[in-house]
């Protein structure tokens, strides 16, 4: 198995991280959904809604990609995920980021964020760009509270482009979702010429009395940590760069 990668968190992280398997264990023990690595999207109605309007999605996003310099790499977004893949290879477009507006980059994908900000429990909603021959190494996520969807936009056809969940292999498909919980171990790799473009948006797992209050108070204060607020910062920088940037080409 690939190296894992744990990146250096500061002492408040450190207390969230100790915390952090009673917390998941209090959350899975209330789950309303199936604690299963990989999820059915039919358990969740929001999918339906993403692959009904998948193609004015995907026109969003690949009008997004079309320009790299329009896109952040997300390490230079996060710092919780610095070296977890080559520098500049995974880059996301953020719309929201555990319930922040990206409002700069809400004006550009209008129709996108209109879609995502129906979705019931919203955490996170971003493009998730990861170039030709890229691996995400073994990593795991936050916190059990959250559930990930990933909606497939656009594919490699050639090649083998594929995700790990667990011990479960599984591929995106054009206009479908993929439904999973992130706490499992999961890589990633496109073995392919072309870049995978996908939208991936992360809820509040469906709880009851009392995981639901427990993964509440864990994911409040997620929020508040150095790293959220770091990289809600950086995505700010980004856009106003971003903005300058698109009035300086406008102008000439």
């Amino acid at each position: 198995m690939a190296e894992t990668y744990e990146p250096t968190r500061p002492w408040i992280i450190n207390i969230g991280k100790k915390l952090r398997p009673m917390v998941d264990s209090v959350v899975a023990r209330n789950s309303s959904v199936s604690n299963d690595p990989v999820l059915n999207p039919a358990d969740f109605p929001y999918t339906r809604e993403l692959e009904k309007h998948w193609e004015t999605i995907r026109d969003e996003a690949l009008a997004i990609s079309a320009r790299p310099d329009r896109v952040p790499a997300l390490d230079e977004i996060s710092p919780d995920h610095q070296g977890i893949a080559p520098a500049g290879m995974w880059r996301s477009f953020f719309l929201y980021g555990y319930g922040y507006p990206a409002e700069e980059n809400i004006a550009r994908c209008p129709k996108t964020a209109e879609i995502v900000s129906r979705i019931p429990g919203l955490n996170s909603a971003f493009f998730s760009i990861l170039k030709a021959g890229t691996h995400i190494p073994d990593h795991r996520g936050v916190t059990k509270g959250l559930i990930t969807c990933h909606l497939g936009l656009s594919v490699p056809e050639e090649g083998d482009c594929r995700m790990r969940v667990h011990d479960q292999v599984v591929r995106w498909e054009n206009g479908k979702t993929l439904v999973f919980d992130d706490t499992y171990r999961h890589e990633v790799w496109n073995d392919t010429d072309s870049t995978r473009v996908i939208l991936l948006v992360q809820t509040k797992r469906p709880t009851r009395f009392p995981g639901n209050m427990i993964g509440g108070l864990f994911l409040w204060a997620v929020k508040r940590t150095p790293f959220v607020k770091e990289a809600r910062a950086n995505i700010a920088k980004w856009d106003e760069n971003l903005s300058d940037l698109e009035a300086a080409r406008n102008a000439d």
